[in-house]
């Protein structure tokens, strides 16, 4: 027959390997996280960095194009030119 300390130290060595396996799984998915923290870091940059090139190469597109509107636009009428209709020619 068991004693009843012998079956307390038992549950005490069963609640040990317990709590030690619950560390090491804890520590692992302690670097599991850290490693998706990195990544979704990186991720957050390279869609900023996007965001930002895209506006600054529409921002030279855009006054690419209002420099070729000032020059193709002529406020001067051309002899032999025809008049769009509306009467507008430029914006």
């Amino acid at each position: 027959m068991t004693s009843v300390l012998g079956m307390l130290e038992e549950r005490e060595a069963a609640a040990r390997l317990r709590v030690d396996g619950l560390r090491e799984e804890a520590a692992r998915l302690a670097e599991v996280l850290e490693a998706a923290e990195t990544e979704l870091d990186r991720r957050v940059i390279a869609r900023e960095e996007l965001v930002e090139a895209l506006a600054v190469s529409a921002a030279g597109t855009i006054a690419v194009t209002e420099v070729e509107q000032e020059t193709v636009c002529s406020p001067v009428p051309v002899p032999g030119s025809t008049v769009p209709r509306g009467g507008r020619g430029c914006r």
